[in-house]
């Protein structure tokens, strides 16, 4: 589905929350997950990844993500 100004959305998830070990990606608990929204292309995703990113540097634990939802929502897309 395209926009107003005709480009394809390219919907991305950002997500974090703290992590049980610094070897996987097993959350330490997923009530506490912090959804900081979906963005309409992968550039304004990494903005506000970065922004959690950096805004949590002191818990090395804490890890957030960037989940590319335009590929599960069709997969046979290139």
């Amino acid at each position: 589905m395209a926009d107003e100004t005709g480009t394809k959305q390219l919907l991305h998830l950002v997500f974090g929350g703290e992590l049980t070990s610094l070897k996987g990606v097993d959350f330490r608990n997923l009530e506490d997950l912090d959804i900081v929204g979906i963005f309409p292309d992968y550039k304004s995703a990494e903005i506000a990844w970065k922004a959690k990113a950096q805004a949590t540097v002191d818990n090395a634990h804490m890890r957030y993500f960037i989940v590319h939802l335009h590929r599960l929502l069709d997969p046979e897309a290139k």
